[in-house]
C-alpha cells in the first residue's frame, strides 16, 4: 500500500531546493527536479519515498522526524551493507548514493533502486492468494535468501568491524535484556508486561551454542522485510538493513521460523491464506542443506530471535507510551512482542521445531 501526494516537504522530512540540488549532483536516474513523490507504507522506524524525476525512479530513505541518538549511523550503516552486497547472490536494492550532510533534509539519507513487488503482509495478492504453488514456494525463497546472506564472506566485503564478533552467542541475551530495561527511562511508560520474560531468559542463557559460527546476519530477517515478485514466486530483494550486524547468520533462520506459522501457534498467522506453506521442519532442512550448517542448536537461534524481536518492539511501544509515535501502532506492535514471546515458550517447552 502507498499513499501518492504532490511533491512536499512531508511534515518537514524533505527540503525539495537542497534535495533536489543533492540529487543532480549525485546523477541520480531521470533528469531534472523530482516531478512526484511517494510516501511508501509499511516501516514503522524510517521513511521512504518513491521519486520520480523525468524518465527515472529512485527510493529515498531517511529516518524518522525525531530523530534517535544513532538514526544517522544507522542509515550510514545500511547503506555500507548495500554497497558491500553489489555483486553478490543476496537479492537487495542496488545503491545509488548516500548523504551524510544533515544540511540538507536534516539528516543522513541514501538513496537506492526501486524493486518490483510488495511486501507480504495479511491477505496475500494476485498469484500467491489464489495458488497454492506459489505459497509453497515462499518458504524456499526465504531460505535461499538466508543461505546467500550467509555466505558472505565479511572480510572479502570490508564488513570486518561491522559488529563485535568476541562472544557474541554468549553475549546476546543478556544484551537485549539491557535494552528492554533500558525504555523504562521512556516518560509515560509504565514498564514491560511481556510473558515468561524471566524464565525464557534462563533457558537462553543456559543454552548457549558453543560451535556457533560468525559472518553477516540481517538482524530482523522476516516478511516485513522482503519484497516478492507479483510475476513469479520470487524474492526481488531483502530490504529493511537498519539492524545488520556480524554476527551468526543462523539467527536469519530464527527470525523466518519465530514469523512461521503452524497449527496451535499462540497467534494467527501474518499472512493469509496460508494453507500450502512448508512447514517450519522444512524450512530447517532446506537451511541445513543449503548452508551445510548443523541444525541440532537451531531451537536456541528460534528462541533468541523470537526473544530479541519481542524486545525490540516493545520499544516502538513505549515510544508510543511517550507520545513520539502514534498508540495504536506501538498497542499492536507490544501484541506482536507478546506473541513471540510465548511463541519461544511453547517451541522450547515442546523440544524443538
Amino acid at each position: 500500500m502507498s499513499e501518492t501526494l504532490e511533491p512536499s516537504n512531508f511534515d518537514g522530512l524533505l527540503d525539495w531546493p537542497k534535495l533536489n540540488a543533492w540529487i543532480e549532483a549525485n546523477d541520480l536516474p531521470g533528469e531534472g527536479p523530482v516531478t512526484s513523490a511517494e510516501r511508501l507504507t509499511g516501516g514503522s522506524q524510517n521513511n521512504i519515498f518513491l521519486m520520480t524525476r523525468g524518465s527515472g525512479q529512485f527510493v529515498l530513505r531517511r529516518p524518522p522526524k525525531h530523530l534517535r541518538a544513532n538514526s544517522n549511523q544507522t542509515m550510514l550503516r545500511e547503506a555500507r551493507v548495500l554497497q558491500a552486497l553489489k555483486g553478490s547472490d543476496v537479492p537487495h536494492p542496488a545503491f545509488y548514493a548516500v548523504c551524510e550532510d544533515t544540511s540538507v533534509i536534516g539528516a543522513t539519507f541514501y538513496a537506492m533502486a526501486p524493486l518490483e513487488g510488495f511486501t507480504p503482509s495479511r491477505a496475500l495478492p494476485g498469484g500467491y492468494g489464489s495458488d497454492p504453488s506459489w505459497r509453497h514456494a515462499m518458504g524456499g525463497e526465504f531460505m535461499r535468501a538466508a543461505a546467500a546472506l550467509a555466505s558472505i564472506d565479511i572480510k572479502a566485503a570490508g564488513l570486518e568491524d561491522f559488529g563485535k564478533p568476541d562472544n557474541w552467542h554468549a553475549r546476546q541475551v543478556a544484551r537485549w535484556r539491557s535494552q528492554l530495561d533500558g525504555y523504562l527511562e521512556m516518560p509515560g511508560y509504565d514498564g514491560h508486561t511481556l510473558p515468561h520474560l524471566d524464565e525464557l531468559q534462563r533457558w537462553l542463557s543456559d543454552n548457549v551454542p558453543t560451535d556457533g559460527r560468525i559472518g553477516l546476519t540481517h538482524g530482523d530477517f522476516q516478511f516485513a522485510n522482503v519484497m516478492f515478485s507479483y510475476k513469479a514466486p520470487k524474492i526481488t530483494g531483502v530490504i529493511d538493513w537498519e539492524m545488520t550486524t556480524v554476527g551468526d547468520p543462523m539467527l536469519d533462520l530464527g527470525w523466518v521460523l519465530g514469523a512461521w506459522w503452524e497449527e496451535g501457534d499462540p497467534r494467527d498467522p501474518l499472512v493469509t491464506p496460508w494453507d500450502s506453506f512448508v512447514s517450519r521442519a522444512e524450512l530447517v532442512k532446506m537451511y541445513g542443506d543449503l548452508t551445510g550448517r548443523d541444525m541440532g542448536n537451531v531451537l536456541w537461534y528460534a528462541g533468541l530471535a523470537c526473544w530479541k524481536l519481542g524486545c525490540v518492539l516493545e520499544g516502538s511501544y513505549a515510544r508510543a507510551k511517550g507520545g513520539l509515535i502514534p498508540m495504536e501502532l506501538g498497542e499492536s506492535l507490544h501484541g506482536h512482542a507478546v506473541g513471540l514471546f510465548l511463541k519461544a515458550k511453547m517451541l522450547i517447552d515442546r523440544g524443538g521445531i
